[in-house]
């Protein structure tokens, strides 16, 4: 059976002031996650679903999934505020949906097989999801644990020139289980290191070695079921807060704690970049043209 690739793209990009996740960055107009979806199809995935919302659906589609007509299926999932378990209720005054969490259980009626979770404004790298592929497609020991991974992106290909960045770091054990991710908000490269400067006074120095997440996962569908049971335990505890948001790694980490499931940390030499404010795109548009240059995609992606 082959894998799924699970788009995240229900965000606007409000600091970024427009649709971006259709915006064009490849030399005929592709999107970053048009390259997403070329890479995994060449790895090996068989499906494409995205999590999107209603209000953009039409443009989405028009901009987006046509373009993989006869190439992969797609389907689409919709992030809906209102999608909560009973007896909750969206909070007075509340309009974001509820995190990167809620948005991948949107997914739970469509998706029955070994899927990949990325989100649709980043750009991965071939080697990602090749390495990604090769893991979803592999038989799991059946001890009852989940068994779940991440691609997990050296420091020093993730910062960025121009200021400090936020990472997740990642502590793996001898075998390349993840132990836990540390988030660090303002890192920033100090000669043959990196620092995080989060107190300005006491900066901690992290190896550019130091291996980080993207939010580049490889799950099974018993994630599904996790997320419905924790759900509800999340919203008693979170729901009424204003800004409050389930992530991702909120479930993991609480799985692998549990012993409940492990996750393996797939290290790719893969550049990471994104798009997070308008200046940097034409950082992106520029990497993306020296990849085409070298033969790494073609100019035209999914052209007949």
């Amino acid at each position: 059976m082959k894998p799924t690739l699970v788009v995240l793209a229900a965000g606007m990009g409000s600091r970024y002031g427009g649709l971006k996740q259709v915006d064009p960055v490849g030399p005929s107009g592709e999107a970053i996650l048009d390259y997403s979806v070329f890479d995994a199809v060449r790895a090996g995935f068989g499906k494409v679903v995205f999590i999107i919302r209603r209000d953009f659906e039409a443009e989405f589609k028009e901009k987006v999934g046509r373009k993989y007509e006869g190439v992969v299926p797609v389907d689409y999932c919709y992030q809906d505020i209102n999608d909560l378990p009973a007896p909750y209720k969206v909070p007075e005054g509340r309009t974001k949906p509820w995190g990167t969490g809620h948005a991948t259980r949107a997914a739970r009626t469509v998706v029955a097989e070994p899927f990949a979770v990325i989100n649709a404004d980043d750009f991965y790298g071939r080697d990602a999801f090749e390495r990604l592929a090769k893991f979803l497609s592999e038989d799991r020991a059946a001890d009852g644990k989940l068994h779940f991974a991440m691609v997990g992106y050296r420091l020093s290909l993730t910062l960025s020139e121009n200021g400090s960045v936020a990472r997740g770091i990642c502590t793996v054990d001898d075998s390349g289980k993840l132990l836990g991710v540390t988030e660090m908000t303002k890192l920033v490269r100090a000669g043959g290191t990196a620092e995080n400067r989060e107190d300005e006074a006491n900066p901690v120095k992290v190896p550019l070695d130091a291996r980080v997440s993207m939010n580049l996962w490889g799950f099974t569908p018993g994630l599904f079921t996790e997320l419905e049971e924790r759900f509800p335990k999340w919203l008693a505890v979170n729901g009424a807060k204003e800004k409050s948001e389930w992530y991702i790694p909120f479930v993991v980490d609480e799985l692998i704690k549990e012993g409940k499931a492990d996750c393996e940390v797939l290290p790719t030499e893969s550049s990471w970049f994104g798009v997070t404010y308008r200046e940097d795109k034409p950082f992106v548009m520029a990497e993306i043209a020296k990849l085409v240059d070298a033969g790494e995609y073609p100019r035209s992606l999914f052209s007949a």
